[in-house]
């Protein structure tokens, strides 16, 4: 039997290989159709019970296995394997496209909205219901039949475009390595780092050490190398991915201005101005000016605190370290070093503190005194031996839920950090499928015989993508369409993930998931304090370069003709609104902006701040009632991650706050107030 079509508990990883995925794919879309044709013929009045279950049954199979090979086809990736599903993605797309599309599907779903007694449905099938008919309109299914054809040739030459983007900045990352024999060069760099760089190149039967672009080597070599030109050398190959200063394979300049030509048609053809008022149509965020305010008046808030951040790092280099400038290539550098000499510790310092057993029994105890669960390591078949499982237990020790957690960087596997949806919650006759997930890093991995060491920035990282599993995990909707992320606006969906950073700035919480990797120590208060002192240490200018790409993201797909404009041009314009330092003719960071080329995130990248808002006044009221309060911690979870998308996310906020979202918490944690 293909292991993709076993849906009796969890993915055969071991089982599955390339060829399994296209035979898989095909099997389930013919009996999706099949199934399809049966409920578009039904006699009679659809109910929930003729016609969405059977509907949800058909689609989630599909979904299932085709979340299996996509996240195989993100961390286990082979030519033969993104040959499989490149095969495959334009049969699942048309599919689900189709679907959105069927007129006697749509009738059935408008019956049911104008059937008697929908006013009393419970909350949760009106709001799936009431979503559908929104998404029918948003998938063409109201167009004349040639613009519904035009329609479904757009996504299916979207999504494929989108893989080809995805696959172009993995392979330019994978392809570049800068070998160093000159031991000199490194200075500075982390022995650590520098451990990994030597086993890379003896890997290759090189000498000396082997550099990448994979984040847990890039990263501190930017900020630590005191080699100027090393880091030079290293942040063109980053900003210079995937773009045509590189290999022409991998260009992904022609990719992107065709994709915003399809996203800006197809747009038109369902009667908005922009793609970006598609974007918005199912998010909270009304229009594309309520963005763009939103976006400038933070902007105004935070860009004196981010200029003032940048004068003194260059006041810093000028008078410490003998800088006649600081370039792009040397901020992280200078940074660290004023960071270092203002507060006295260093990542890496701090980093000694956080082996991996210690930040996952920390970040379990914190979850469980707020949340009342507890989560323990299970057996079950993996796609990497670097990947563990663990399983959720609620209060009287029944599963809520599971989890894969893949924290290692490597070859073949996409960069970043994200979650993603194996097995949803629903109810299926007396019983209830319980969620699973995968949570996925790219942290170093052990080595020289040492655990993983975790940076603060890592913590943090492994604290908000676990925020992203607790909403998928907890959720106690058992109506599939709305239960844990499903049905949530996009803005709303990182007010968990961020809401749970918070955590990782309170001492109760820090210092009982501490352990020096030597001699076993928690960390010391005083280290603790610094590291408080520090945290807004340039937040500033990280404040608005996440702006910056919110600002680029919503123009794009806003007020921008990809056909004879240029979109560095526009991310100039916007650079000189809101950026506090220049960057180099040569940077070509669209080309790798994976979030909204790749990722679900067009005309949507703003929501990072827009839930920032939410997220940080959520974590008011826990600073109100005590970090770990039990009773604070039920509330959110009954009020925010129990209801997933079975009602607005606003009325969940107002719910668990008592009021509206205020915007001064936000600013507060940020450091951005008037004593700041």
């Amino acid at each position: 039997m293909n292991p993709l079509l076993d849906f009796s508990d969890l993915p055969r990883f071991s089982d599955v290989r390339p060829e399994h995925v296209e035979p898989a794919m095909d099997q389930l879309i013919a009996e999706g159709r099949e199934a399809i044709e049966r409920l578009a013929t039904l006699k009679g009045a659809p109910t929930w019970e003729t016609f969405v279950e059977p509907l949800d049954d058909a689609n989630e199979r599909l979904g299932r296995a085709w979340s299996q090979a996509s996240h195989l086809n993100a961390v286990v990736n082979t030519p033969a394997l993104r040959e499989a599903y490149n095969a495959a993605l334009p049969k699942v797309t048309q599919f689900f496209a189709e679907q959105g599309q069927e007129p006697r599907l749509h009738a059935a779903f408008k019956a049911l909205a104008a059937s008697p007694g929908f006013a009393q449905w419970p909350e949760p099938r009106r709001r799936f219901v009431e979503n559908q008919l929104r998404d029918f309109r948003l998938s063409g299914a109201e167009l004349a039949p040639a613009d519904k054809a035009r329609f479904l040739e757009i996504q299916e030459e979207l999504a494929k475009l989108g893989s080809r983007f995805q696959d172009n900045v993995l392979d330019a990352t994978n392809a570049f390595g800068l070998y160093v024999t000159d031991r000199n060069e490194l200075s500075g760099i982390p022995e650590d780092v520098l451990a990994t760089a030597a086993g890379a190149a003896v890997k290759e039967g090189r000498e000396g050490w082997k550099l990448t672009l994979h984040q847990p080597c890039y990263g501190p070599v930017m900020q630590y190398a005191d080699h100027h030109g090393l880091r030079e050398r290293m942040f063109k190959a980053n900003f210079t991915r995937a773009s045509e200063l590189g290999p022409e394979k991998w260009d992904n300049g022609p990719l992107m201005r065709r994709i915003l030509e399809l996203r800006e048609e197809g747009a038109r053809l369902l009667g908005y101005q922009c793609h970006a008022e598609v974007s918005l149509a199912p998010k909270m965020a009304q229009s594309p000016a309520e963005v763009l305010q939103f976006l400038r008046d933070l902007a105004r808030r935070a860009k004196p605190f981010a200029e003032r951040d940048m004068q003194q790092l260059r006041e810093f280099a000028r008078n410490e370290l003998n800088m006649a400038e600081v370039r792009a290539c040397d901020v992280a550098y200078v940074g660290e070093k004023l960071r270092q000499r203002r507060y006295a510790f260093s990542d890496q310092e701090v980093k000694q503190y956080f082996p991996e057993e210690a930040v996952l029994a920390g970040l379990f105890r914190v979850v469980g005194a707020i949340f009342g669960v507890t989560i323990r390591e299970a057996r079950a078949e993996a796609y990497h031996p670097e990947v563990r499982f663990h399983e959720v237990l609620d209060a009287d020790g029944r599963r809520v839920g599971r989890f894969y957690l893949d924290l290692y960087a490597r070859e073949g596997k996409r960069g970043g950090a994200w979650m993603a949806q194996a097995v949803d919650r629903r109810r299926l006759g007396a019983r209830v499928q319980t969620p699973v997930t995968f949570l996925t890093c790219n942290f170093s991995a052990p080595v020289g015989g040492k655990p993983a060491l975790f940076t603060h920035r890592e913590v943090s990282t492994l604290f908000h993508e676990f925020g992203h599993g607790l909403h998928q995990l907890l959720t106690q909707v058992d109506e599939l369409g709305v239960s844990g992320l499903n049905g949530v606006e996009w803005d709303a969906v990182e007010l968990p993930s961020q809401f749970m950073e918070n955590f990782i700035w309170q001492w109760d919480v820090v210092e009982p998931m501490t352990r020096h990797v030597d001699h076993g120590g928690r960390m010391p208060r005083a280290l603790f304090d610094k590291l408080v002192a520090a945290k807004n240490f340039q937040s500033g200018m990280g404040f608005v370069r996440q702006i910056e790409l919110g600002l680029f993201d919503m123009r794009l797909h806003c007020d921008f003709e990809p056909a004879r404009q240029d979109m560095l041009r526009l991310l100039d314009e916007v650079r000189r609104e809101v950026a506090v330092y220049p960057q180099p003719d040569y940077h070509r960071f669209p080309h790798h902006f994976m979030h909204i080329f790749a990722g679900g995130y067009a005309a949507g990248y703003y929501s990072y701040k827009w839930a920032e808002v939410l997220s940080s006044d959520a974590f008011g009221a826990f600073e109100e009632r005590g970090v770990l309060d039990a009773e604070t911690g039920r509330r959110f979870h009954r009020e925010v991650l129990a209801r997933g998308g079975s009602r607005p996310a606003l009325d969940s906020f107002v719910a668990f706050r008592g009021r509206k979202p205020q915007i001064d918490a936000l600013l507060r944690h940020n450091g951005m107030t008037a004593s700041a």
